[in-house]
Parts: C-alpha cells; sequence; structure tokens
C-alpha cells in the first residue's frame, strides 16, 4: 500500500508546506557550498518505522543529499542509537529536517505502541489489527507502521470488504414482522453475500450474545464482538465455536489487551494504535562544515 509514488507525493506536499517559498533562514544563515552530516539519534527505546520516507525528505529537497539507513523499519532500538546518517548540502539537510522527522517520529511511535500491543498477547492466539481511524491523507503511512510494529491491517477502505455494524443492523432489521428481528438480520445478511463477488469478505459486527446466532446463519466470515464484557467474549468464543473469525472491539487498552487475547479470540482491533499513538522522541544532530 505504501509505495515509492504515494510516498513521494505526499512527502512533496508536506515540504511545499513547511517551505512554499524556500528555507529563508537556511538562505540567509548558511553559505551556499556549506556541508553537513546529521545523525538520526533515538532519545528513547522504540521500533523503527518510516526509513524511506525520512530518506525521501532529504532526496526531494535536494538529490545531491544521501541518507543511509542504519536501522531497518521493524526494528527495535535503545536510547542514543544512531538509526540514519544523512550527508550532503547544509541548507537542504537543514531545509528537510522537520519533514524528515515529523513523518519518522509519527510512524516509529505507532509502531512502538503497535509492538506493545503485540508482545501483550504474544502467548495468545490473537492477532493485533488497526482500524480506519487513521489521519486523513495518511492512511497508508500509518497503516505501515502498524505493521513495522508487528500488527496487522484491517480492511483498508470502505470498497475492500463489506462490514456491517449495529447502524447498519438497525436498517436490516427495522419493522420485522415475518420471524422476528433474528429472521429478517439472517435474510438480509444472506441477500447481501449472494450478490457479493466470491473474493469479497463479508464481517458483522454485534453488540449482544443473542445477536451471534442470526449472524453466524447467515455465514458470515467475521463476527466482531463489539464492547463485550470477558465473560460475554468468553461465552461468545465458545458460541462462534470455529465457524467464523471472532474479533474484538471496544474498550481495548494496554491494561486490557491481554485479558481480552486470554478468551480466546481471533483478532483484536484497536483504534488507539493509530490515532492516539503519540510521536516517539527523535533527533537530528547536525554538524556543519563550512569552507
Amino acid at each position: 500500500m505504501l509505495n515509492r509514488a504515494t510516498i513521494d507525493r505526499v512527502v512533496a506536499a508536506a515540504l511545499e508546506e513547511d517551505a512554499p517559498w524556500g528555507d529563508l533562514t537556511s538562505e540567509y544563515l548558511i553559505v551556499e557550498t556549506a556541508q553537513a552530516r546529521a545523525d538520526l539519534v533515538a532519545r528513547e527505546r522504540g521500533v523503527f518505522s518510516g526509513g524511506e520516507v525520512f530518506e525521501a525528505a532529504f532526496r526531494l529537497t535536494d538529490p545531491r543529499i544521501e541518507v543511509q539507513l542504519i536501522v531497518e523499519d521493524g526494528e527495535w532500538f535503545e536510547p542514543g542509537a544512531v538509526l540514519a546518517v544523512v550527508t550532503g548540502p547544509a541548507r537542504g539537510v537543514l531545509t528537510a529536517e522537520r519533514v524528515g522527522l515529523n513523518f519518522t517520529q509519527r510512524m516509529s511511535g505507532i509502531a512502538t505502541l503497535t509492538g506493545r500491543y503485540v508482545a501483550e498477547v504474544a502467548h495468545t492466539r490473537a492477532s493485533i489489527a488497526d482500524t480506519r481511524k487513521t489521519t486523513p491523507g495518511l492512511r497508508a503511512f500509518e497503516r505501515k507502521a502498524v505493521r513495522d510494529g508487528g500488527g496487522r491491517n484491517h480492511r483498508y477502505s470502505l470498497s475492500d470488504a463489506v462490514m456491517a455494524k449495529d447502524n447498519h443492523l438497525a436498517l436490516l432489521t427495522r419493522g420485522a414482522v415475518d420471524g422476528g428481528w433474528e429472521a429478517a438480520l439472517t435474510r438480509a445478511l444472506r441477500a447481501a453475500k449472494e450478490r457479493l463477488p466470491h473474493t469479497a469478505h463479508l464481517e458483522v459486527e454485534v453488540d449482544r450474545l443473542e445477536q451471534i446466532e442470526p449472524v453466524l446463519a447467515a455465514g458470515v466470515g467475521t463476527i466482531m464482538l463489539d464492547n463485550f464484557s470477558l465473560d460475554d467474549l468468553r461465552v461468545g468464543v465458545a458460541q462462534v465455536a470455529g465457524r467464523a473469525t471472532v474479533e474484538a472491539s471496544g474498550g481495548v487498552s494496554l491494561d486490557t489487551v491481554r485479558a481480552i487475547a486470554e478468551t480466546g479470540v481471533d483478532v483484536i482491533s484497536v483504534g488507539a494504535l493509530t490515532h492516539s499513538a503519540r510521536a516517539l522522541d527523535l533527533g537530528l544532530d547536525v554538524r556543519i562544515d563550512a569552507p
């Protein structure tokens, strides 16, 4: 999902936003012939993400700048570690510094938070997945960071899968008479499944135990147990009994994710991976050599 064309398009827009008519400070204070070396240094422990994006910020500013990545995406590092080395014309290095840092700090923060969630459930069958609660325009970047942290991606967009949530179910069962809401829900989901291409996935969110059987009767691929208590999650997993993938969502934090995973669910989706991750503390230590 995150290819070079996407990286260059988004990073170029960020550079234009940050220096629409050039970098006045560097142009007036730094001689044109000055060269620089800059070390990307970790101020805290974390997981690296966004190396190619970091490199693009400097390459698109001045193609003469070289970036050597010391640490690979997905690799844990300790405070003080040098993650990348940047060399080239000092003006360009200083101009690209903030944009390059913004991207890799944000992506590394997401990767690090994801890695902490993944570690909490490593002893279980559950995988950690993200959601669509991403920064508009940066979904591909943030989803890449989740993968670097050891997590998995949920559907990329509304166009990728059918996912019926509470509002959809309310509309499908409104005014149900023949067989009650349970039969109406099963009929509606079956009808949708029959119209879908065979490659399309069907997931349904439920918020109470009595919805599980009518949903499973339609042959869905994944059932999401939303905001269930731990006891109800265990009951729900036993009730599904392998007939569909079981996803847990809602009320997930680093304090609760281990207990949720231990109920036996297959997937735990966590919006906080992208909407609440803080930027990791990384710094660019620059040395300028003026002739």
